[in-house]
């Protein structure tokens, strides 16, 4: 009577259990569905975006030549840059023109590059600037020849990306002159400066002057003879 007592018991504990045993879930996973438990950490992969910083070009004139000097540097941990040929982009809004720099190596490019308009013989010397040309034996300041370029602009480093940089034609200094000796700047005369408006002016001042001395030197004559 005992022994069935006990297996009364213990088949009454088995069916309250039972519920609680098929409720009960793999560790890690609630009701089929994947726990932090089981996470194995994995996170997609943030790309870095490849950039320009650091990057620079800057107007400078030697020998009396104007000229670009530039330094690319391009970061791209990722590898993520689809081209390393480098350009320099002028624009002032209304035109522009492209300067092929040359192709990065590790990242790096620098040097120099004859500003637009610019140019020079065999030996390096000045033989052109930009929105000047020679016409019938003289310098003339024109709107051709990137002349467009010494004013406003904007200048942009491309390679894939880009950046913007600051650039300006170079000031001219007394040992560099980024504009051609004895030239005709805005109707100017080279050899006295003086506008040619100015000029009738000049030539009517002068005229009375010279009036001037002749009548008093006559008064003088006239007072000695009294």
């Amino acid at each position: 009577m005992r022994k069935i007592v006990l297996s009364a018991f213990a088949i009454a504990a088995a069916l309250i259990l039972l519920p609680t045993a098929a409720n009960a879930v793999t560790p890690g996973v609630q009701g089929g569905v994947l726990t932090s438990e089981d996470d194995d950490g994995y996170t997609p992969t943030q790309h870095q975006a490849p950039t320009l910083g650091g990057s620079t070009a800057v107007g400078e004139c030697d020998r009396d030549v104007p000229w670009i000097l530039y330094a690319v540097t391009l970061t791209d941990p990722d590898n993520q840059a689809t081209s390393h040929t480098a350009r320099l982009v002028l624009t002032d809004g209304v035109n522009s023109t492209t300067l092929e720099l040359g192709e990065l190596v590790d990242g790096e490019l620098s040097g120099r590059v004859l500003w637009p308009g610019a140019s020079v013989d065999d030996e390096g010397n000045a033989t052109g600037w930009p929105g000047w040309a020679y016409v019938d034996g003289q310098w003339v300041e024109i709107d051709g020849n990137f002349g467009w370029t010494r004013g406003d602009i904007t200048a942009t480093i491309e390679v894939n990306p880009e950046v913007g940089v600051p650039l300006s034609y170079p000031p001219a200094t007394p040992q560099c002159d980024t504009s051609p000796e004895n030239s005709v700047v805005a109707g100017l005369l080279p050899a006295t400066g003086l506008g040619q408006s100015l000029l009738p002016i000049g030539i009517v001042g002068g005229a009375l002057a010279f009036g001037g001395i002749i009548l008093l030197a006559v008064r003088r004559r006239h007072r000695a003879k009294g």
